[in-house]
């Protein structure tokens, strides 16, 4: 019999929760496949009810990979938690189902922990080209703090080292995409502020990129509405958890609603019920209760 302890742990773990996608995986894998980086493992956290990630799963990649099937289970930050607590790595990263990265991304990231002794190294969003996408993010490298963890930090682009995720317990079942809460974002934020709260560093570099598909609003349609008011009561909800300022709560309030001011000054009456919509939603998590 085979001494689990004998066998070396790796750099890293990289821990994906996934429902319902395919060819993202595939794409993803093949980014990670490409790493110059390698002293990595990957565990799929599967909610599918059936098998359809086998074969992408069991085909031979050039990293390790293991799958838990849990099709009972929703949300992505259960299932965040249902990886790391059996993973091995002494770094853990979340990546999307629909991701993918650089081939630099893992050494780079390394590489700027080592450099500013950081517990947590959160990185930006871009498309291929560089451009930033899915949101605001600082254009110089900083500390993460209070303020700043709503304009450095994306689930998918975030490292960890093991230590903070044992200290507070990982993320927040009830906070995040698929959540049985109304509460359907802002699962990062709420991690990093409990490990600013508990002492460790957290930091940003803008030169640390990942990539993903960009979110083009255009005509958006009840779905996209009702994603939109989801998203903004998690965020209204970590704001109120985190006892932020009642000016610092209404000013993530007040400007959706200039949004949708200007688009109805404009004509642009969809835009204009997104934008009221992610304003209703962030007043709904502050106050934590839905209104409809």
């Amino acid at each position: 019999m085979t001494d689990s302890n004998a066998i070396p742990r790796p750099t890293m773990s990289l821990v994906m929760a996934t429902l319902g996608r395919t060819d993202q995986i595939v794409r993803l894998f093949d980014s990670l496949a490409r790493q110059t980086l390698t002293d990595f493992e990957v565990i799929v956290v599967d909610q599918n009810e059936d098998d359809r990630l086998v074969p992408i799963v069991e085909s031979d990649w050039a990293f390790p990979v293991r799958r838990v099937h849990t099709p009972g289970e929703r949300g992505a930050s259960r299932a965040r938690n249902c990886g790391w607590r059996i993973s091995r790595g002494e770094i853990l990263l979340f990546p999307d189902d629909d991701c993918w990265y650089p081939a630099d991304f893992l050494e780079r990231a390394l590489a700027v922990m080592q450099e500013q002794g950081c517990d947590l190294l959160s990185g930006r969003p871009t498309d291929e080209s560089g451009r930033t996408i899915n949101g605001r993010f600082e254009t110089t490298a900083l500390p993460i703090d209070r303020i700043t963890a709503w304009t450095t930090a994306i689930e998918w682009i975030v490292f960890f080292r093991r230590t903070i995720l044992e200290a507070i317990d990982g993320f927040d079942d009830d906070i995040g995409i698929g959540a049985v809460t109304p509460w359907q974002s802002s699962e990062i934020q709420d991690i990093i502020i409990r490990a600013i709260n508990a002492g460790f560093s957290c930091w940003y570099d803008p030169t640390v990129v990942g990539h993903h598909e960009e979110i083009v609003l255009g005509r958006p349609d009840a779905r996209v509405l009702q994603k939109a008011r989801g998203y903004a009561r998690g965020m209204g909800f970590v704001l109120r958890l985190h006892e932020y300022s009642i000016s610092m709560q209404g000013k993530w309030v007040v400007r959706p609603l200039a949004g949708s001011v200007v688009s109805i000054a404009r004509g642009r009456w969809r835009m204009a019920a997104y934008y009221g919509q992610v304003a209703l939603g962030r007043v709904e998590g502050v106050l934590r209760r839905t209104l409809s």
